[in-house]
This record gives C-alpha cells, structure tokens and sequence, in this order.
C-alpha cells in the first residue's frame, strides 16, 4: 500500500477546557482530491488551521509524507510543498492581477528577499506569470487592480495565487461559498483543472461540489470523523445522513 502523502494520527485541539478537534485520524493519498465535510461547527476549518500551522496541535502528529507539521509556523509548512486558501478571499487588492500572481511566484522562484533585481527583466517569471493568467482565465484582466475584479474571479486569483508556489498539495476552504450556480461551475472547473497532478484537500458545503470534485469525502461531526470513502458510500452512509446529508442523500 502507497504511503499517505498527508497523514493525521489521533489529532486532538482544545481550546481552554473546550475540546473542538477529538482524536482525528485522516490519510489523504497523493494526486487524490479530498473533501472533508460537516455540519456548521464541526471543526472543518480548525482543522486546515493545524495542518497548515496557523493553530498549534494539542496532541498527535501531522505530517506531509515524512516531515512532522505539527510544531512549525506555517511559511515552513508552505515552503515544504502544502499551500491554503482561506473562506475570505486574501489578494493585494491594489495590486493588478498581474502584480498579484508575480508576487506569488518569487520564493519558489528563488528570488527571497532581493532588491536588485529588476523584475520587469525577469524573462522566466514574466512568462510564468502569464501562463498562469493563461491557465486562470483571467488575461483580459491582466493590468485590473485585483480589488476591481468579480467575487468569482477574486476568487480564481486567490486560488492561482496558491497554487504559483509550486505547492504539491493545495487546501481549499470554501472555494465556492457565496458564488452563483454559473459561477460555481467556473470555480469547479478552473480548480478541477488548475489541480492536475496535486492533491486537493478542500472544505466545501455545496454537495454538488463534492460529489463532483471529490474522491474521497471525509465527514467531520463535533470534531470526530464518523465516515471517510468514496463519494457513493458517503452517500449512502445511513450515520451521515442522520448527522448531516439528510435530504441529500436520498
């Protein structure tokens, strides 16, 4: 059997005497597209906050194929491959999109903290840039100040953004939330194909997102995992439709 490229072993968060995440095993395979799910408070996303470093673990481990997470700042994690997006949109919103993604793809670009280099002259990383405008649909609006763009196409940028690190595992809070049906399937599309060759971890509450994009479903309730597998077994888990599909599911 191949080894997890991220592993959670009996991963628990307490917050004072609250106890929020409790005993969370996961193992997410490489290139696999995940989606973990539950109901509002469930712990979705205070549990992407430890992976990705921004809250430290009570206890148990985290790790990204060898390395332990758990215990480094969350530059370190990025460094080592695993990158997030968050449920509010985070671009330099007076930046133009093009500033946007170039500045994405400086670190893993090897150009850290430089101020001699002239970035218009940097043939390499102009031409990435635009091929990830290329990639994200978002040519024509190459100059625009990100902060002049659509919900939707904020969005898209906040993902490409992610992904211009050169990350191999990419996590996705609510890529969808607060979108149109059209727009969601511009979101579902760009993300399904911007992910190509990565694993995609990603909270979603929109099923038809899920069931579309996902793999693997992981289902989250009050900080346990009480179903992970495929989507047509988490479909017709009869405790995840008490606990949370319901009316999906049927």
């Amino acid at each position: 059997m191949t080894s997890p490229s991220l592993s959670l072993r009996n991963v628990t968060k307490n917050f004072g005497q609250t106890e929020i995440i409790r005993g969370v095993d996961m193992d997410i395979a490489a290139g696999e597209r995940h989606a973990l799910i539950g109901p509002n408070g469930a712990g979705k996303t205070t549990l992407f906050n430890l992976i990705s470093g921004r809250f430290p673990i009570t206890s148990g481990e985290i790790r990204l194929d060898a390395t332990r997470l758990d215990g480094l700042a969350p530059h370190r994690i990025t460094r080592l491959g695993l990158s997030r997006s968050f449920q509010i949109t985070s671009i330099f919103h007076r930046l133009s999109v093009y500033e946007n993604i170039r500045c994405s793809l400086l670190w893993s670009r090897g150009y850290r903290y430089s101020f001699w280099h002239a970035l218009g002259r940097q043939r390499a990383l102009n031409e990435e840039a635009d091929r990830l405008l290329e990639e994200l649909n978002l040519v024509e609006r190459h100059d625009l100040p990100a902060g002049l763009l659509s919900y939707a196409e904020q969005r898209a940028l906040e993902i490409g953004m992610t992904i211009a690190g050169g990350a191999s595992m990419i996590l996705l809070d609510e890529p969808t939330a607060g979108m149109s049906h059209s727009e969601t399937e511009y979101a579902v599309a760009l993300i399904r194909r911007v992910t190509q060759g990565r694993t995609l971890v990603m909270v979603e509450h929109d099923m038809r997102v899920v069931f579309d994009l996902a793999d693997t479903i992981t289902v989250l309730v009050y900080g346990k995992v009480i179903a992970s597998g495929p989507p047509a077994e988490i479909r017709s888990n009869r405790a995840v439709q008490e606990a949370y599909l319901g009316a999906i599911a049927a």
